[in-house]
């Protein structure tokens, strides 16, 4: 008798315990508190998550701030609101459901608000944001992995089909391939304007960062209008990922003040106007600026490292830059020398570009360099860029969205230098094996490419080895005589030609270049991407302009823009 009370008596205290449950476990999480992780890292929580039925409840405010959202709470109606991961929110004590993107999402444990804060299901919640929850009871710790995400968008700006392809007959021969091939997704890209055929640099620039079509003469507006982007938004690409949480850089072989890479966070009136871009740019919250452009971050008469300054308003933006976290380093040596706790960097290589965009003859004649010998190039600042974001807790949470340009693949077709257009070209694709070589082992990443114009349109021709290149006729005039154009060769017109790596046969040829016209032309760009969605672009079988910032709103943000 004695042996079956006992067992009663067990029974008993079993079901009391279960019935207790969620207040046992409630009060269990007050002495042994539930411990929050988002990707790997400990979040600080002022009030500790709870056990419900089973389920952890977790402060909606923190979760929805440490994956980089801003949070609205309505103490009236016991609403939250918050936007999120692109997404937006709404959360109400009391019900079951929540609101995402204005779409009902079942709860499995209604929201409630415990000690002043909206308690929210975890999993669920959390799996309606794209990210997953993973519960360890014996360790009590409530694990969220968010879907990480990364965009490169490589601006080479004003080379075309057929620069590349004059550059991969010179470095990899007729058989070969370049950095560039790499990247297997393409399409043929336009880049009109609302009011011109071809595109702009300050225009292309601002159409990437905003997804919509602007007038030839914009620089993040339409004209002097602000704009509104594809998304919505009275903000660029970059400004969104900025609120949004992610880590970014701006990287620039050109001055900082190049629309490539500054329109994404600057909006002026006049292309000019380089102290009001560049500062903005400083005040912009971006990780990572580099480039040129000293002269413009001093104050006139003040000087720099790599000259004078030259603002008439006094502002001093590389102390600004400081006060506000950066780093300040001026050479490849100081940049390489960084340490591995640098979150925040300004790179300022040169006084205005770190190339030297004139004739070959000019700089024959000056005596100057093709690039500024002290400067790193693109692919060292986007290396070392690539490895400082990576180290960077926004991009462990979120990722990281970076644009990187070489300018001197516009500049130097715009002045007909050729051996200055096969540099900068050279540095390009040595980029795009760094960035390649990145997404190859981090899949979570897009690399998308484009250039907004055709720079001069420069091509090839077959010349004899051995003898300097001469005249190419290009055009018939009215009387219907040739008229003709000097090539260029390996030290300019009129100089030996280029000689082209061997071909699979072991054979080099000898050739010259000739351009078309030294300014922007429309037609002959491709676009390519490698990586995640990258088979968004070849999916659309034509590329417009407006077309890179959907791809890459849409791998940031998980949003598919119309």
């Amino acid at each position: 008798m004695r042996k079956k009370h006992f067992i009663m008596l067990i029974a008993m205290l079993v079901l009391i315990g279960h019935a207790m449950q969620p207040f046992i476990s409630e009060a269990d999480a007050q002495r042994r508190p539930i411990t929050l992780e988002l990707n790997g890292r400990s979040l600080v929580t002022e009030v500790s998550p709870l056990l419900s039925r089973g389920h952890v409840m977790v402060p909606a405010r923190v979760i929805f701030e440490a994956m980089g959202g801003t949070v609205a709470w309505n103490p009236a109606t016991r609403t939250l609101s918050a936007s999120v991961s692109g997404k937006t929110v709404q959360l109400s004590a009391g019900k079951n459901t929540a609101k995402v993107n204005g779409l009902a999402v079942s709860l499995a444990q209604p929201s409630r608000v415990v000690g002043g804060s909206l308690f929210v299901h975890a999993r669920s919640i959390v799996e309606a944001l794209g990210a997953s929850a993973d519960w360890d009871a014996a360790r009590r710790v409530l694990s969220i992995s968010s879907k990480t995400r990364n965009v490169i968008f490589f601006h080479p700006d004003g080379f075309g089909l057929s620069h590349w392809g004059s550059l991969r007959t010179l470095i990899a021969g007729m058989d070969g391939k370049i950095n560039w091939d790499r990247l297997p997704h393409m399409a043929p890209y336009t880049g009109h304007m609302k009011d011109a055929i071809t595109g702009t640099s300050h225009g292309g620039a601002t159409v990437h960062a905003y997804g919509v079509k602007v007038q030839r003469d914009s620089f993040g507006l339409d004209g002097e209008a602000e704009i509104t982007a594809l998304s919505g938004k009275r903000k660029s690409i970059m400004e969104e990922a900025i609120a949004a949480g992610f880590a970014t850089a701006l990287i620039q072989t050109g001055s900082i003040t190049e629309p490539g890479t500054a329109a994404f966070v600057a909006s002026v009136k006049e292309r000019g106007n380089h102290a009001e871009i560049a500062r903005q740019l400083i005040e912009s919250g971006v990780y990572i600026i580099m480039g040129g452009g000293e002269r413009d971050m001093l104050p006139q008469g003040v000087a720099g490292r790599h000259g004078a300054g030259r603002r008439t308003d006094g502002l001093n933006l590389i102390e600004r830059a400081r006060q506000l976290g950066y780093t300040v380093v001026y050479t490849r040596d100081e940049l390489m020398a960084l340490p591995a706790d640098v979150t925040k960097v300004l790179g300022v290589f040169a006084s205005n570009h770190t190339f030297n965009d004139r004739t070959e003859e000019a700089l024959r004649t000056a005596g100057l360099p093709l690039y500024v010998q002290t400067a790193p190039t693109i692919a060292e600042m986007s290396e070392k860029a690539l490895e400082i974001l990576s180290r960077n807790p926004k991009t462990r949470d979120r990722g990281f969205f970076m644009v990187s340009e070489e300018e001197g693949t516009d500049n130097f077709p715009n002045n007909a230098n050729a051996p200055g257009s096969f540099e900068a070209g050279r540095r390009a694709d040595e980029a795009f094996g760094v960035f390649a070589d990145y997404v190859a082992k981090n899949p979570n990443t897009l690399l998308i490419t484009a250039a907004d114009s055709n720079a001069g349109n420069m091509n090839i021709i077959d010349a004899e080895t051995g003898k300097n290149v001469g005249n190419v006729a290009i055009n018939s005039n009215r009387e219907g005589t040739n008229v003709e154009a000097p090539l260029d060769g390996i030290d300019g017109a009129g100089s030996a030609p280029f000689v082209s790596a061997k071909g699979a046969d072991g054979q080099q040829m000898s050739f010259a270049a000739v351009w078309a016209s030294p300014h922007d032309l429309s037609v002959g760009i491709l676009a390519r991407a490698k990586g995640l969605n990258a088979e968004r672009l070849s999916a659309l079988g034509v590329v417009d302009n407006t077309d890179i910032y959907r791809i890459m709103y849409y791998t940031l943000f998980d949003r598919w823009l119309n």
